[in-house]
Formats: structure tokens, C-alpha cells, sequence
């Protein structure tokens, strides 16, 4: 069994990117920079940003961080939408999820401009992904696309599992790797909590993709002798023990589902590093003018 270790795959993608933006410094070109809005203060929201925050300053990006009060109107969080829509300054943003309840989500996200939305959440990108045209793919399923390329793992023929539906994950991931690429073609089946036989279905996987928002809901006797396993789940759980107060799980019962597979990928480091990577790139694109002119 072999640990897919996403911090380091992550660290080697940074270094490719600090690069990059050494060479538009040498060219006497303008920086990336990346902006997040933090409404409240959700703990796994202000880590997230932290931590976009610090792989920014890695790789030589402007980074800028907006935070509002949890009891932030929606008009007052669409006009700072709007403000960094028009910064030219400003290469992408994000609006970190998830929102108070009071706030639409789906409002906020419609009114990014699409070739400002580095999340990949805008109804644009999300229409040019599903038509397989250019635009930004989500921050997470792009980041698992990179963690298979890089981590050689064989797609083309494969089944691919992937358990979890949503908008954000499942949904996309499962159309990016069945695409005509060679490091995609695998035929993929979308499971969710209603899927008949789920355990079955699991089980058949060549490449099991989990995003059930369920901790350690995958169990060995849900798992295939020598399936690689990309867990994408993260739950936080106390523990005195622990500087922080807390450690970390996935979906997927780690050691015992780890017997089984050739590959497999912790929590942490695992997809969580590749997720910002994602955003990064997608940073990188946008102040490139790559996807939008």
C-alpha cells in the first residue's frame, strides 16, 4: 500500500508556480492576486483561508482577505462582490462557503464574474466544464485531476467510483474523469445515499473517489482488493492530545480500509493541499488571461 502524499504532490505544483511568477516579474509583468471574503467565523472556513493565505506568500502572490461580521446584509456582501468585481487589481476571488443561513449562496456565486470566479462555482464555468470547454474547474476536482497525474496513477479503462453528489465535488469530478484524455477515459459511476446496493457498488471500483460528508462511512468490506482510494471528506473531532483541539477524519475508516487498497490518500494531507493548489492555478490562469479574455 502506498500513501498518496497530496502536501508533497502540492509543494512540488507551488515550486512549478513560483516559478512562473518569477519569470512575470523578470518581464516587468503585474503579480497574481487573490482575494477571499470570510463572512462569520466558521473554524474550518478561517483555516482554509489561512492556509490560502500562506500558499500565496509561498509562491510570490498578492493575497487579500475581506472579513465581515456573521450578521453581514446581502446587499452590503453583493457590493463588496461587485467592488472586487471591477478591481483590476484583483485577478480572482473567492467568497469562502459556507455562508451564514440569512445569505443566498446561489445569488452571491451568480453575481462573480465568471472570468473572476477561481472556485469554479459560477454557472458559466460550471456550463463549460460540463460542455468541455475552457473555463475554471472547481478548486477541489481540479486539484484531485493534478493528484492523479502526478501521482501516476492509471485511469484509462478503469472504474471509477465516485461516492457523493454534489455541485462542489462529486458531480464534477465524475464528468472530468471520464473525459477523452489520458489521464481520464476511466467509465465512472456516480453513487450517492440513495444508490441501491452502495456497498456493492463500492466495491466493483478500480479508483473509489469519496465525498460523502459522512465520517469514516467507507469501510473495508466496501473496498476492492488493490483500489486506489482518494478520500475527500474532512470532520474534526476534539482531542485534548492535541495542540490545536482537535484532529482530523475522513470519510473513509483509514486503517482498516488502508489493508486493503495499492493507494490511498490521509487525512490530512491528502486532497485538502491539492484543493488550494487548484485555486492557485486557477489564480494563475485568470491573471494570465488564459480562459477569458
Amino acid at each position: 500500500m502506498k500513501i498518496i502524499d497530496g502536501k508533497k504532490i502540492a509543494e512540488d505544483i507551488r515550486t512549478e508556480i513560483a516559478k512562473e511568477v518569477r519569470k512575470m516579474i523578470d518581464a516587468g509583468q503585474r503579480v497574481p492576486h487573490l482575494a477571499a471574503v470570510l463572512v462569520g467565523d466558521d473554524p474550518a472556513s478561517q483555516t482554509y483561508v489561512a492556509n490560502k493565505e500562506r500558499a500565496c506568500k509561498e509562491v510570490g502572490f498578492i493575497s487579500s482577505v475581506y472579513r465581515y461580521p456573521e450578521t453581514m446584509r446581502e446587499k452590503d456582501l453583493l457590493d463588496v462582490v461587485e467592488f472586487l468585481n471591477n478591481d483590476e487589481e484583483v485577478d480572482g476571488f473567492i467568497v469562502q462557503l459556507p455562508l451564514p443561513k440569512h445569505l443566498s449562496p446561489e445569488k452571491i456565486i451568480r453575481a462573480i464574474k465568471p472570468e473572476k470566479d477561481v472556485d469554479g462555482f459560477h454557472p458559466v464555468n460550471i456550463g463549460n466544464m460540463v460542455l468541455n470547454l475552457p473555463g475554471f474547474i472547481s478548486a477541489t476536482p481540479y486539484g484531485i485531476l493534478q493528484m492523479i497525474k502526478h501521482a501516476g496513477i492509471e485511469t484509462e479503462g478503469k472504474h471509477c467510483v465516485v461516492a457523493g453528489r454534489s455541485n462542489i465535488v462529486g458531480t464534477p469530478v465524475s464528468i472530468l474523469l471520464s473525459r477523452n484524455n489520458k489521464d481520464a477515459n476511466c467509465t465512472v459511476t456516480l453513487c450517492h445515499s440513495k444508490t441501491k446496493d452502495l456497498k456493492a457498488m463500492c466495491a466493483s471500483a478500480d479508483i473509489l473517489i469519496v465525498a460523502m460528508g459522512k465520517m469514516e462511512f467507507i469501510k473495508a468490506d466496501m473496498v476492492k482488493e488493490g483500489a486506489v482510494v482518494i478520500d475527500v471528506g474532512m470532520h474534526r473531532i476534539e482531542d485534548a492530545g492535541t495542540k490545536s483541539g482537535f484532529r482530523l477524519k475522513g470519510d473513509v475508516a483509514f486503517d482498516e480500509v488502508s489493508k486493503k487498497c495499492s493507494m490511498i490518500t490521509p487525512v490530512p494531507g491528502g486532497v485538502g493541499p491539492m484543493t488550494i493548489v487548484g485555486l492557485l492555478m486557477n489564480t494563475m490562469k485568470a491573471a494570465k488571461k488564459e480562459v477569458y479574455e
